[in-house]
This record gives structure tokens, sequence and C-alpha cells, in this order.
């Protein structure tokens, strides 16, 4: 008897360290992660992830531990325009960027009336990008054309530019990428310099002509990629296309090579996959894409959020595969708790 109470207590250490020792389940998510929505702009701010977004004629910002967990909770309703206003009206496309020590959020908005989209920036709170932020100013070139889909671009000693779609004139005939200095988080400092246009047959698609939603992406080296979005939103062909600063001067258009092909397209089940932004997981290991798609084919501005690991081509360059069908099981990103 004594011998199998030994044997069998022999047998639950044994089960006991077994537990112990194996690696704890791996964590998984299924795209898409949010069943609705557009232009995800996300970005982490030390043990967390915050995705803003407008809803409701509001920007709101909401706070997550794990990226695919960015649109479990509405978040904080962090600014609401004043009716009556240039800025009352079609909220598009909110970025919230840290810059120098504050919050600040850049948004398109117009009256009412499309051809008065302009761009707009909001000041927060130095620490907490939930808390409500304060109407700081338009942010215009001296041209004070059509503007949306605005972000930006900081390199070495602190020289920030202001990076937006635009069009050439006062019709709404193509949207084209320029670039302008900034002397600070709110004020252009300089006149626009285009750096790209809808030019390539995978760029042609619908019209008006589209180039926009600029977004800045580095590799480890620090070397600059903007990836943009291409041919129009409301098309299955929506995809996202790449410019590199090869030069040292990004107000100047040469400085500015485009990739060939774009470099995040349609497949045979996810259509219009578009307007990215760019995250690292919790460990600084992965790099990971979040961007929208439509719904289903033909689903034109009917769509959802998406998010999946990308990597780097040899020469330094993201390569972002292809889009991940829907329902696919996927490993969240390392290092989340």
């Amino acid at each position: 008897m004594g011998r199998i109470l030994s044997r069998r207590g022999l047998f639950l250490g044994l089960a006991l360290l077994a537990t112990v020792a194996a690696p704890a389940a791996e964590r998984t998510f299924t795209n898409p992660i949010c069943a609705r929505g557009a232009d995800p702009w996300v970005v982490r701010h030390r043990d967390a992830y915050y995705y803003c977004r407008s809803a409701g004629g509001k920007i709101w910002v909401s706070r997550a531990e794990r990226l695919q967990e960015i649109g479990r909770e509405p978040g904080a309703a962090v600014w609401t325009p004043p009716p009556n206003t240039p800025y009352s009206q079609e909220l598009w496309a909110p970025e919230l960027h840290r810059l120098d020590g504050r919050w600040y959020i850049y948004v398109a908005a117009d009256d009412g009336n499309n051809p008065n989209h302009r761009m707009y920036v909001l000041e927060g709170d130095p620490e907490d990008p939930q808390k409500p932020f304060a109407f700081k100013g338009k942010i215009s070139d001296p041209s004070d054309r059509w503007a949306i889909d605005g972000t930006v671009l900081v390199l070495s000693g602190n020289r920030k530019y202001f990076i937006w779609s635009g069009w050439e004139g006062d019709r709404n005939v193509a949207q084209h990428l320029y670039i302008a200095p900034m002397s600070n988080p709110w004020t252009i400092s300089g006149d626009r310099a285009c750096i790209s246009k809808p030019e390539l047959p995978w760029e042609l698609n619908g019209r008006p002509l589209i180039n926009e939603g600029p977004e800045v992406l580095r590799n480890a080296r620090g070397r600059v990629f903007l990836i943009y979005s291409a041919s129009g939103s409301w098309t299955d062909d929506y995809c996202l296309g790449q410019l590199t600063l090869a030069g040292a001067d990004p107000l100047q258009p040469a400085a500015w090579v485009k990739h060939r092909d774009a470099v995040f397209a349609r497949t045979a089940d996810v259509f219009g996959p578009g307007h990215a932004s760019f995250v690292k997981s919790p460990d600084g290991k992965e790099d990971w894409i979040v961007y929208h798609a439509a719904r289903r084919k033909g689903g034109g501005w009917d769509r959802d959020v998406r998010i999946q690991k990308f990597g780097w081509n040899a020469d330094g360059s993201p390569n972002f595969g292809t889009p991940v069908s829907p329902g696919v099981v996927l490993p969240e990103p390392s290092g989340q708790r």
C-alpha cells in the first residue's frame, strides 16, 4: 500500500512539475478586430495602445493593453466641435501624436460642404491622451487649399514636416500628397511641395484620382518610408503604395522615390485594404500594420479594422505580404500580458 501511494505521489508530482514548466497557451485572434471602422490610427505609449477615431460627431481615444482589443471599449470623447463653425462637421481620419512633450490630434473637418475641408490641430494633456483636448487652430500652408489626412514627419534635430492629401486647385479632380515645413506642432512655416500624384495603373481606379492617407514608417536603421493609400477608397482596388525618402531634403520632390507596384492590395477575399498605421508589439520585437478593408466585395465605405504582423525585405524596405483572410486564427503580438 505504501509503495502504491509512493508511486501515486511521484506521478502527481511529475504532473504538477509538467504543468508549471509548460509555457502559457498562446493567445490568438481573428480579423476583423473591429466590426466597423475606417482610417484606424493606433499608437503605443508606455504600456498601452491608444486608438484615435471619430464617431458621432466627436473624437474618441480608447486605451487597450492588447492590440486586438483596441475597439472593445468606446474610450473617452476627447473633443466635440462647437456647432456652426468651419470645423463642426465631417471629422475625418484623426491622428494622435506626441510632440514636444504634449499630445496633439490632427483632424480634417468642414462646415458640411466638402470643398471646405481643411486640417485642424487639437492640443491635449502632457501625459494622458484620454483627457479633453483644446482647439488650437487651422494648420495650412499659404495656398489654403482643400486638405485631409494630415500627419507629421519628424527628422533629426526635431525638424518637423506636415504631410497631407490635397487638391492642386479648387476642383475635385485629383488628390496629391503634399509636404511643408513646420515651426511647431500647430504651424506650417513654408510653401507646400507635391511629392506624389496618382500616375501608375494601380493608382488610377475610380474618379477623382486618389493619393491619400500618408503615414510615416521607419525601419530599424531609421530609414524613412511614406506609406499611402491609392485609388478610390470606395473601390475594391483601394491599396497601399510606398514612397522612400532617398534624399537629404524631404521638401524636394526628387528626394522621394515611388515604388513601382502597390505594396498591399486586394486578394480573392479581402477588398480595399488601405489607410494604415503602424505599431510595435509590447516587447518591441514585432511590427504590426493596422488597416481598414471593405466588409465585403463591393462594400465601398462599409469597412472594418484589421491587424497583422509584417516583416522587412533585404534592402530594408517593409514587406507587408498580402492581407490575411477574415477568420484566420493568428497569434497575438509578442510580449502581451
